[in-house]
């Protein structure tokens, strides 16, 4: 940060003996003196000078000042950064300034959303509107809950239309209206106890899980397709004739099986990337609406 000194101290203000011995024998004012030599620039005094002179290397200072403001901007840099302490790790420590940096992160706090995940369910539905009044939703890793949030308010769970069951390995603080099971949802009964919470077939199930990942980008998006393949199954096993499916990608190479199945079950496939979902990440949604359930699978989780 710039303190708009420059160089810490700089003279003293107070004449030196050879500019006192000028001063008293040009008769200048003493005042004068230490006028001209307020902050110069580093500048050794080389004895007696005129008394026009250090007005003019103090203008120069100025002007020189002025410039180096202008040069850089005169702006501070308004970022909260992270000072390392104890055993933080600098990953953690760059995961914790981007939070604290966040606008989103910022906004959720305000507007009292579990996550700034809230966002960006909030933009796809803007734009693509598949959440809708009265309808039946799962929400497969739901924690913290900011997806189950902003479902809730668009279908009207707060009047008393529609359901939403969120299920998760973690607890999640509870949500009015929302039916929370703490479980595996890979588990061999959620479907059947997911289905039965809900009073029926799913309209949409919704997932926003990752596995944790490891830096290494393609073992995480091979990681990620196989949790999106599970939810995927999961789905195809509870949803209703034209439900919907929206789930969590990482771009890569990988996902062509995954696309082409969405294909043969959904009548309309789309590749989503919200503007929360932050610009360095290679995250993506794939949203499939239209639900073409097979006879076969009718009877499977009622």
């Amino acid at each position: 940060m710039s303190t708009g000194k420059s160089g810490g101290k700089a003279t003293s203000g107070k004449a030196t003996s050879g500019e006192a011995s000028g001063a008293r024998a040009s008769g200048a004012k003493a005042s004068g003196a230490k006028a001209s030599g307020v902050k110069a620039s580093g500048a050794k005094p080389s004895g007696a000078m005129a008394p026009g002179a250090k007005a003019s290397s103090t203008k120069a200072s100025s002007t020189k000042a002025s410039a180096t403001k202008a040069k850089t901007g005169g702006a501070r840099d308004m970022r909260v950064k992270v000072k390392k302490a104890g055993k933080l790790k600098h990953s953690s420590q760059l995961w914790l300034e981007r939070q604290l940096n966040d606008p989103y992160v910022k906004r959720a706090k305000e507007l009292g959303y579990r996550s700034r995940a809230a966002f960006k369910i909030e933009e796809m539905d803007d734009r693509h509107k598949f959440l809708k009044i009265g309808q039946r939703l799962v929400d497969l890793g739901c924690a913290p809950g900011g997806w189950c949030q902003i479902a809730a308010a668009r279908i009207g769970l707060e009047k008393g239309k529609g359901r939403i069951v969120g299920i998760d390995l973690l607890p999640v603080d509870p949500i009015p209206g929302v039916d929370l099971i703490e479980m595996d949802f890979m588990a061999d009964d959620a479907p059947a106890l997911l289905t039965e919470r809900l009073g029926g077939r799913a309209d949409g199930v919704m997932s926003d899980m990752a596995a944790n990942t490891t830096g290494h980008k393609k073992t995480d998006h091979l990681k990620i397709i196989a949790l999106a393949e599970a939810a995927l199954e999961f789905a195809n096993g509870i949803l209703a004739p034209g439900g919907f499916f929206l789930a969590k990608l990482f771009q890569g190479g990988e996902s062509a099986e995954l696309l082409a199945q969405l294909k043969r079950d959904f009548t309309t496939v789309r590749n989503l990337k919200p503007a929360a979902s932050r610009s360095d990440s290679s995250e993506l949604y794939v949203l499939a609406t239209g639900f073409r359930r097979k006879a076969e699978t009718d009877d499977a989780a009622v």
